[in-house]
């Protein structure tokens, strides 16, 4: 059997602030679908013909703001491949958002990581290989 993720879910404050931070991550991402569920609530699909995001707007303000890498169960961040992650990384800061890549050199990769208006953590990363092998070298530390 062959898995591949098709969309996640994911609850946010601001919905078109999201859609923004993606499709600026993503221009090629399009509103698959944007509607009102039977709770009254809006959610949209944003991404392409095999994958995306579902976006559902929340509707409870939580005790505390979600602060990623803390050891808290949640995610930290999702990760996804680009074809070029500097220009990705000139997209996003020239459009303001914050830019959270920590130091990391490797071989085989480059990895920019960006914070959503909501201060979620996303990971965009490049490959340099198509080798499997040095895709996934994880003895060769990222600095």
């Amino acid at each position: 059997m062959t898995a591949r993720l098709e969309h996640a879910n994911l609850v946010v404050p601001d919905i078109d602030a999201t859609i923004r931070f993606l499709q600026t991550a993503f221009p090629d991402f399009g509103i698959r679908f944007d509607g009102v569920g039977v709770d009254g609530t809006r959610w949209v699909h944003v991404g392409t013909h095999e994958n995306y995001l579902a976006l559902n707007a929340a509707t409870v303000k939580p005790a505390s703001p979600w602060v990623p890498y803390e050891g808290v169960p949640g995610v930290n961040h999702l990760a996804f491949e680009v074809d070029d992650a500097d220009a990705l990384r000139k997209r996003m800061s020239a459009a303001g958002y914050e830019d959270s890549t920590v130091t990391n050199e490797h071989p085989w990769r480059k990895r920019v990581y960006f914070l959503d208006p909501d201060g979620n953590d996303w990971e965009f990363i490049e490959y340099l290989t198509d080798d499997p092998e040095k895709r996934h070298d994880y003895g060769t530390p990222d600095k």
